[in-house]
């Protein structure tokens, strides 16, 4: 069984940053598809970035090229760093993980950040 765990969330100030990580336990690593949704409240869920396994990765519009999404395989980490936050970048932020075999989908439990004055 899969086992998703997200850490890194908190308080910073607009302009800041933030690295979230999420662990991957249970399976093998390489066998998934790994990202970070967001969600805030009333408000859609969105997709946040998605690495691949051989490394390719895609940005929603809104955080490219502030944030960056990676995978330490030997860690079986997923980290997602976070620079030039901005107020409407508050949100939980749930990992996952889409096994590729049966595009069945994993999900973590969600780290707050928020980004506030």
């Amino acid at each position: 069984q899969v086992q998703l765990v997200e850490s890194g969330g908190g308080l910073v100030q607009p302009g800041g940053s933030l690295r979230l990580s999420c662990v991957h336990s249970g399976s093998p690593f390489s066998l998934y598809r790994l990202g970070w949704y967001r969600q805030s409240p009333g408000k859609e869920r969105e997709l946040v970035a998605v690495i691949s396994s051989d490394g390719s990765a895609n940005y929603a519009d809104s955080v490219k090229g502030r944030f960056t999404i990676s995978r330490d395989n030997a860690k079986r980490t997923v980290p997602l760093q976070m620079n030039s936050l901005r107020p409407e970048d508050t949100a939980v932020y749930y990992c996952y993980a889409n096994r590729l075999v049966d595009d069945y989908v994993y999900w973590g439990q969600g780290t707050q950040v928020t980004v506030s004055s």
